[in-house]
């Protein structure tokens, strides 16, 4: 059965879990895991990719991001790629590191970001890398420490999480670690690493019964969150890539595109191509980028290198062009 293509969205929320190949460590000591939490630093905040959880277990970790104007995709790749090749001449080894395909569920914000968020952290002590929860706050390859502020960095959303609890942060984080040691009683939950949250009807047993009485629910092994949720999620998705096939239906390719950014600013195609920082030019590049990467979802890199810039600044260029798209009602083609 051929894999069904992953679903993203910026905004949308992610439970990334990625596993070594056939369940081999990807972590064998602290160099590896600094090297892996020092490239993921670097690319979330190159691409200002939002993290809400994360923890690392000697053969696999968990991530929980939320979609910024690069694409989860894009993030994953750059840190898989990287670690892989660091870790194959760290450890004189050769051959794949991680599991062909990861995980990535898009979750329901509400009220699964907080759920997943505790059980992401408690996976180190699920899987007794430590020994309890006064080992776990101070256990730096999680971000559980970072929340109880043992630790301290800058690329992991803090706030985000410790605002959910309470205005002053000392009485948030007493709550946080409350809620968090409730989860240890209430052990694993597996409808949390699967998709479809047909589990959240109160598990399979009620879900049978339901369906016995004709209630039927949408699900997709790829997203967690209530039927009407899912819907959304894959109506959105549907409609996203109905659209860019339209678009290649008609002719519609990067350098089409370009010709149309042309028309509409009368500027020259060789002009918006050339690098350079002048206001006019760089409008053009940014509608130019948007449209390439939102409308035909050709990947930023792709899009960089046409315009000689790098994936963060492809991103910074998406954003201004959504931007000026909106406020001056541009469109791609005359309706």
């Amino acid at each position: 059965m051929p894999r069904k293509a992953r679903i993203d969205a910026p905004g949308a929320l992610h439970h990334i879990i990625c596993r070594g190949i056939e369940r081999r460590r990807i972590f064998y000591d602290n160099a590896d895991r600094d090297d892996f939490v020092k490239r993921l630093s670097v690319i979330l905040l190159d691409t200002a990719t939002p993290c809400y959880a994360w923890a690392l277990i000697p053969n696999h970790f968990h991530l929980f991001l939320r979609t910024g104007t690069v694409p989860i995709a894009t993030v994953m790749r750059r840190l898989l790629t990287g670690y892989a090749v660091s870790f194959n001449r760290r450890h004189r080894r050769h051959g794949h590191v991680f599991q062909n395909r990861y995980k990535s569920i898009l979750c329901q914000e509400d009220p699964y970001l907080l759920e997943l968020v505790r059980y992401i952290h408690l996976n180190p002590l699920r899987a007794r890398v430590v020994s309890g929860l006064k080992e776990l706050d101070r256990y730096p390859y999680s971000g559980h420490s970072r929340l109880m502020a043992k630790i301290k960095d800058q690329w992991q959303d803090v706030d985000t999480v410790l605002a959910l609890f309470g205005k002053q942060k000392y009485a948030a984080r007493k709550q946080y670690r409350v809620f968090v040691e409730k989860g240890i009683l209430e052990g694993k939950k597996s409808e949390l690493t699967g998709g479809g949250l047909i589990r959240s009807a109160g598990g399979w047993g009620v879900l049978k019964s339901l369906r016995r009485m004709n209630v039927h629910f949408k699900s997709d092994e790829r997203i967690l969150g209530d039927s009407d949720f899912v819907e959304r999620v894959l109506c959105g998705a549907t409609e996203k890539m109905e659209r860019k096939y339209r678009l290649e239906a008609m002719g519609y390719d990067f350098d089409t595109i370009v010709e149309r950014v042309s028309e509409i600013f009368k500027i020259a195609v060789k002009y918006i191509l050339s690098p350079g920082k002048q206001p006019e030019r760089v409008t053009a590049r940014s509608v130019l980028a948007y449209w390439s990467v939102r409308e035909l979802v050709i990947s930023g890199t792709k899009v960089g290198e046409r315009l000689g810039l790098s994936q963060s600044a492809v991103s910074r260029a998406v954003q201004r062009g959504e931007q000026l798209v909106s406020e001056h009602r541009l469109f791609l083609y005359d309706t």
